[in-house]
């Protein structure tokens, strides 16, 4: 059980608020993990995937001997290694004898395990595999498209669940305005039979068209590779629905701003008045004292005509 981390500091202060939680949430990193024994192949698809995403991933190469994806208690060391870089989508790969070139897809919810899929990894072919002009090689944080090719996807559950993985682990960050010049790579997965899927990795090449939408063209730029998925794991319907809980919006007061310099500012509003209709009294303290003053003067005026000069 992870203990309660006090800042003692407002450096370590301000490093816990960037991980709190937040109504819009930061881009997903992803973790990238070996096992005991990783072969050959396994490695090269790991530094691949990790050069697609090098930007929002972190890269361990340490190998990890107590990590068992789907046996009862064998996730704690990846929900450890989530928590401690601030990763919530997990690559882990582990080769043996039953299940070789072994490739583990994971999400994460409050840096514990929310689903799984397990594919084997054939017909690899890597990036340096690949010959190309360089400058049509994609750039570093742009914006992926995705193609799903095959009725399986939409049949067959256990490929749903991994489309689902790949464009979760692939998309990168969520924007709302998006160029076209800054679209430049695609990933293309094709449903070859209900358990494999041929992913292959595409760079845009933007022609002339005649018209205002340019025509495009692929060139395949690495890393390609069947995916046979072996085991998935959905997650339970109670943690499904809290992590499907969309948060709700704050309830907008009328005539209150906030202002960065004034701070929090309120309006109010004063009706207009009406002086003829207002109620008036001789009780008024201004009535009082003409009333006063004339009374001295009557009296002063008196004095002067008992003792003329």
């Amino acid at each position: 059980m992870s203990t309660i981390r006090v800042p003692r500091n407002m450096r370590a202060k301000r490093e816990l608020l960037k991980h709190a939680p937040k109504l819009v949430e930061n881009g997903k990193k992803m973790i990238i993990l070996h096992g005991t024994k990783t072969s050959a192949v396994l490695n090269s698809v790991l530094a691949d995937l990790f050069h697609l995403k090098r930007d929002h991933a972190v890269k361990f190469t340490k190998k990890n001997d107590n990590i068992r994806p789907f046996e009862s208690g064998g996730e704690t060391s990846l929900e450890f290694f989530s928590l401690k870089s601030d990763c919530s989508l997990i690559v882990y790969g582990s080769h043996s004898k039953k299940r070789p070139n072994n490739l583990v897809f994971g999400r994460t919810y409050d840096h514990h395990i929310y689903d799984l899929v397990e594919v084997g990894v054939e017909n690899y072919k890597s990036i340096e595999s690949y010959a190309y002009d360089k400058k049509f090689a994609p750039k570093l944080g742009t914006k992926p498209f995705f193609a799903f090719i095959g009725e399986h996807f939409e049949s067959v559950e256990g490929l749903k669940h991994l489309k689902e993985m790949l464009l979760d682990h692939f998309k990168g960050e969520v924007v709302e305005n998006l160029n076209l010049a800054g679209v430049d790579r695609v990933f293309v997965c094709t449903a070859i039979s209900p358990t494999t899927v041929y992913m292959m990795h595409c760079a845009l090449r933007l022609k002339r068209s005649g018209t205002s939408i340019p025509r495009m063209e692929l060139v395949e730029v690495g890393p390609s590779m069947d995916l046979v998925v072996r085991r998935n794991r959905r997650a339970a319907d109670s943690l499904q629905k809290e992590a499907m809980k969309a948060p709700g919006h704050a309830k907008k007061l009328k005539n209150v701003s906030n202002n960065p310099i004034d701070g929090k500012l309120g309006r109010v509003y004063i009706p207009d008045q009406e002086v003829s209709k207002l109620a008036l009294t001789s009780d008024i303290k201004g009535l009082k004292r003409e009333r006063r003053d004339a009374k001295k003067n009557k009296e002063h005026s008196k004095k002067q005509k008992v003792n003329p000069e």
